[in-house]
């Protein structure tokens, strides 16, 4: 599932992937506003804070809004950084080790949360690492699919499946090529599956606040190294074949 990108990969590829790391974007984005007082992996409405926050001259709010939306972007310079130096390497599985490097932020993240962060006070500095890593997760996933699938935001995806649902209800009344209905069909799942994921790891991150706050990152963390295990563990097998 992490090994092949682009043309290369098949709608259901695409399809697990996508869902299984929007359901971590959901419950991130929920863990980053309940436990420190920011949305993480919506940009839209940290752009708009921004403005809002200039407008009524809180420079300082102003500031960790701008700050939130520069992690983010920096997540996805990192990504791209170490997609590109591993396709020169030869690393077959560096998609993996994105994962795993995302992973790893979060264990970093989730121990300093317990050991040295005041329950219930907003934590600006972990809010930027959460954007940092969800960041690198839509670059990891955006890079993998050749675009075709984002995790971390539903608004392109909602605006996907509004013209996948507007192409399909045409084809009841316009004649149109099988395959390419078939096509249509494909992308309204998985833009739709992909919105319900984000949807259940909302309420998952929810419910992981509640009930296991102190270990719902380690969770996530684990969901990402088990995504990323299978690859690794191929990669390693085949570059032994070749030696």
């Amino acid at each position: 599932m992490l090994l092949r990108e682009k043309s290369q990969r098949s709608f259901q590829m695409n399809r697990q992937l996508g869902s299984s790391l929007a359901v971590v974007a959901g419950t991130v984005n929920v863990l980053g506003f309940l436990q420190f007082g920011y949305y993480c992996a919506n940009m839209t409405g940290n752009a708009s804070s921004l403005a809002l926050k200039v407008n009524a001259l809180d420079m300082r709010a102003a500031f960790l809004s701008l700050a939130l939306i520069v992690s983010f972007v920096l997540g996805a310079i990192v990504c791209t950084i170490l997609v590109n130096m591993g396709r020169r390497k030869g690393w077959g599985a560096v998609y993996a080790f994105s994962l795993v490097l995302e992973a790893a932020i979060l264990v970093a993240l989730g121990v300093k949360s317990i050991w040295f962060t005041q329950v219930g006070v907003p934590d600006g500095g972990a809010a930027l690492v959460l954007s940092f890593v969800m960041g690198l997760q839509n670059a990891t996933v955006t890079r993998i699919s050749g675009s075709v699938v984002r995790t971390t935001h539903v608004t392109g995806m909602l605006t996907d499946l509004g013209i996948e649902i507007s192409d399909w209800l045409e084809s009841f009344y316009h004649q149109v090529d099988s395959e390419y209905l078939d096509v249509i069909k494909k992308r309204l799942w998985l833009h739709a599956q992909i919105v319900v994921c984000f949807i259940v790891g909302s309420v998952l991150g929810a419910l992981g606040y509640a009930y296991c706050q102190k270990y719902i990152l380690f969770i996530v963390a684990i969901v990402l190294i088990a995504l990323a295990a299978p690859g690794i563990i191929e990669n390693a097998r085949i570059s032994a074949e070749k030696k």
